[in-house]
């Protein structure tokens, strides 16, 4: 029998708190795999501050004392695949938090050694080594009769995981998760990590095939005699990002003035009533970077429209604040909005700042910038500089002097960098006499 705790007037998924003597647990007797007779598992449903929702499932055996964990994601898999590469030089990096879904692959370059997806866990770097040192020493015992070579090769192979905790070199460990939902703690948040590299990846075929998700082949009618993509709301089928049910995407191509043409594309699911909406650059990358710089002077400035493409980095110089290419996808507001958004995912997408594994400093520290933006938001504080640097170009601040020049406003074009075309995919991209070797 499973025994549950719940209150109707409660949240299923619950804030992690010490404080909290009546956690929502579910009890269920299982069959332990070990001994074959019945032990407890118990369901823990939680949701990890600033991050996601998550199951936190664990099992012990009374007979033989066998005892399992492990972590799962409840919440959807987000639309694009995350790849994180830390690079570890001190001992505070092994204590960095890690939350690792059952889809995720790490790696570890400097020892050509990876471990393929694993069951979830809330763990540090430091444990991912112990847990691949573990699976490693699991059946040395029988190796070592049956292939003593190969076992000898895994105790050599085994010192080399175990000096890496001594941190005599450092070393890098990737963190692959085509699911999105896998995590690696950014102690200096809101800030860049200057030891992290995050990319957000668009996956495969097979990825979305391993997953579950089904793609759809799209059916495009033929358009009518003197049609006009700008008049009408382009309809066809797709799959929603929250469930996969099959749902309709609408597209429309609107013309900005005094910029360019974009796409609208927006999905309503009546399955799980999930709302997305995605703005797209409709000409493509531009020839140049572009870098809008917007000096706030009157509370006015914070209706001015914003289109923000999805590779475009905000900036708030006064704030010390920057944001690397993230995986929000593009979006046409305001610059309350895009403050808001701001916000948002400092409070609902960057995990360990509360709960248990939180240090009074860095909640200190989070709150008091939060503030600090609520103030631009609500036009208290307008002594400020909000900069959009886009690479691709496709990003767009409303000029309300149009067609003459802002004067608070500075619009710069840019060449970009080696880095930024290899970022973007164009170094390797040859659109003219290709044919040619």
């Amino acid at each position: 029998m499973a025994e549950i705790k719940q209150d109707k007037d409660k949240n299923i998924f619950r804030d992690i708190n010490a404080d909290d003597d009546d956690p929502e647990v579910t009890q269920i007797e299982s069959l332990c795999l070990n001994c074959q007779e019945q032990g407890m598992t118990r369901l823990f449903l939680t949701r990890i501050p600033f991050f996601r929702e998550v199951i936190v499932s664990s099992f012990a055996c009374d007979h033989c004392g066998f005892k399992n964990s492990e972590l799962q994601p409840a919440g959807q898999i987000q639309e694009k695949g995350v790849k994180y590469t830390l690079k570890v030089v001190n001992e505070a990096d092994l204590n960095r938090q890690v939350v690792q879904t059952e889809s995720a692959t790490i790696s570890i370059p400097e020892l050509e050694f990876e471990s393929p997806p694993n069951k979830g866990v809330l763990t540090t770097v430091e444990g991912i080594i112990d847990r691949a040192v573990e699976g490693l020493n699991q059946d040395q015992v029988l190796r070592k009769i049956q292939h003593p070579d190969v076992a000898e090769q895994i105790d050599k192979f085994v010192e080399k995981l175990n000096e890496l905790k001594t941190l005599k070199s450092p070393f890098h460990l990737v963190l692959d998760d085509p699911s999105g939902n896998s995590f690696i703690e950014n102690p200096f948040a809101p800030k860049s990590d200057p030891e992290t590299k995050v990319i957000h990846y668009k996956r495969t075929k097979e990825q979305n095939e391993v997953l579950g998700l089904q793609e759809e082949e799209e059916t495009v009618e033929k358009p009518e005699e003197k049609f006009n993509a700008k008049d009408e709301v382009l309809q066809f089928m797709s799959n929603c990002p929250g469930c996969t049910a099959p749902c309709q995407c609408n597209m429309k191509l609107v013309d900005i003035p005094h910029f360019k043409e974009v796409v609208l594309m927006a999905i309503t699911c009546d399955a799980c009533g999930l709302r997305d909406s995605e703005v797209k650059g409709g000409a493509g990358i531009e020839p140049q970077g572009r870098r809008i710089t917007l000096k706030l002077t009157d509370p006015s400035d914070l209706t001015r429209d914003v289109l923000k493409s999805d590779m475009c980095r905000v900036e708030i110089p006064e704030l010390d604040f920057s944001t690397s290419m993230t995986s929000t996808t593009g979006k046409f507001t305001t610059v309350e909005g895009l403050v808001d958004d701001i916000i948002n995912e400092l409070r609902k997408t960057n995990p360990f700042f509360m709960g248990d594994s939180t240090q009074g400093d860095k909640l200190s520290k989070i709150s008091e910038f939060c503030d600090k933006l609520e103030k631009i938001k609500s036009g208290e504080n307008l002594d400020v500089h909000i900069i959009l640097d886009d690479p691709t170009g496709n990003s767009y601040l409303q000029n309300v002097y149009a067609p003459d020049d802002d004067p608070n406003m500075d619009v710069v074009n840019y060449d970009r960098t080696v880095e930024q075309n290899e970022d973007l995919g164009l170094n390797d991209m040859k659109t003219e006499n290709y044919e040619e070797s």
